[in-house]
């Protein structure tokens, strides 16, 4: 029964719509929140989505699409 609630070290690949593997520091378009043009940033182990426009975070566990299991975001070039 040991280990059965060990915490994860480290986050899993986190891609967009299209399959694009995202990274801190990658700007994308958000399709939830009405978040329009955000950055993904690192704070404190986890991910977030900083929306440009209006200046809120976004947990990238709330981006999560059921269905594909993919970020519902577009990544920018």
């Amino acid at each position: 029964m040991v280990g059965i609630f060990k915490k994860k070290e480290s986050i899993s690949r986190i891609e967009d719509m299209e399959g694009n593997e995202l990274m801190p520091g990658d700007h994308v378009i958000s399709f939830r929140y009405d978040l329009g043009e955000c950055t993904l940033i690192s704070a404190e182990n986890e991910i977030e989505y900083f929306s440009i426009g209006k200046g809120t975070k976004v947990h990238y566990a709330r981006m999560i699409d059921a269905s594909t299991g993919r970020q519902k975001v577009r990544k920018l070039s």
